[in-house]
């Protein structure tokens, strides 16, 4: 199918590219890390020491949550701002605003999605869905109002006209019913300035809940180059989706015409609380201006060789190894558990 050509007024910068803050939403619901909830305020406050020596960071937290230990350090700190906005949940990559720049003026225009929870997983979500608006509003940047229902972690993207996504939750019927490839393309690409998009098919991680988001299955790391994730086990039952996925992009290029270069990168043994798998991909890794924020594992083979890749592939940011073994029983990690805010011509 050819690429549709849209004329977006709107540009979405890389997440290496200068960013102005980062934002995350402070967990609270237990059920969330059920019967491990204890341990996750702690990270979430590691976490937001971490960014904040890089960048100022704003916490999303209702007031009745301020009296907290976590929370009343944090508030203390000249580069941490808490937000008196409520929330559901904590993973507001996936309902806050995809943060993109006006081309004429570099303005900042908050891209607020359709959120309903994963495809109606979970309720209540009202808190998430009305999250996005909210935050433009904290910031009184502009607003853009879609139509799709997406989620942040399902998108990204090289910062000059090509994203990556998944067809299996965005095309999901428990998103956008109706909606075929070519509609979803086409307001993707006028959201959010794209002229290509690519996609994988292959399938997502066993234990994961979003249907697939890119975020922990590929990840642009430069222009021409993505990062992939592969299982590191012969028995693990993601290893043929992983390896579907990998040969989906190789051969692939950008808008440009630039040829993409695929790396790859080994996921962990399988891990199991109970029965249930837990979702864990070193692509949920968090770029911030002079930092990558590494998930780790608690698996010294694979810990140690995403570090060493992302560090190859980051050569100029410090790589921040922080440890990811509970929060990633929440079904997610450190990309999930924030938003990135580029730098624009309207920052306060």
């Amino acid at each position: 199918m050819p690429q549709l050509n849209i004329d977006s007024p709107h540009r979405w910068p890389s997440e290496w590219e200068t960013q102005a803050a980062t934002w995350i939403a402070w967990p609270h619901n237990r059920q969330t890390w059920p019967g491990r909830f204890d341990s996750i305020p702690e990270c979430f406050f590691q976490l937001a020491k971490l960014i904040s020596e890089t960048q100022p960071v704003y916490v999303l937290a209702s007031a009745e949550m301020l009296p907290t230990h976590h929370l009343s350090e944090l508030s203390q700190r000249s580069n941490i701002r808490i937000v008196n906005i409520p929330t559901n949940d904590a993973w507001i990559r996936d309902y806050g605003p995809t943060f993109v720049q006006r081309k004429d003026d570099r303005s900042l225009v908050g891209v607020c999605w359709k959120f309903n929870s994963w495809g109606n997983r979970y309720t209540p979500y009202d808190l998430d869905a009305e999250a996005a608006v909210r935050i433009c509003q904290s910031l009184r940047c502009q607003r853009s109002m879609s139509a799709l229902h997406c989620e942040g972690g399902a998108l990204d993207c090289n910062g000059q006209d090509t994203l990556i996504s998944s067809s299996n939750c965005l095309l999901n019927p428990n998103r956008n019913p109706g909606w075929s490839r070519q509609m979803v393309e086409e307001e993707l690409k006028m959201q959010l300035g794209a002229r290509k998009v690519l996609w994988i098919d292959g399938g997502g991680l066993e234990g994961d809940d979003t249907d697939g988001h890119i975020d922990q299955l590929a990840r642009f790391v430069n222009r021409t180059a993505i990062i992939a994730a592969i299982s590191s086990s012969p028995e693990d039952p993601n290893k043929a989706a992983l390896a579907a996925n990998v040969r989906a992009l190789q051969g692939t290029a950008t808008a440009e015409g630039e040829a993409i270069k695929v790396y790859t990168l080994p996921t962990p043994p399988p891990r199991f609380v109970g029965s249930s798998r837990v979702p864990e991909s070193y692509c949920n890794f968090l770029v911030t201006n002079s930092t990558v924020i590494v998930p780790t594992f608690r698996s010294e083979r694979t810990d140690g060789a995403a570090i060493e890749l992302l560090a190859d592939l980051f050569p100029t940011r410090r790589i921040a190894p922080l440890d990811a073994y509970e929060l990633s029983w929440g079904l997610g990690a450190f990309h999930c558990a924030s938003q990135h805010q580029p730098e624009s011509s309207t920052n306060p």
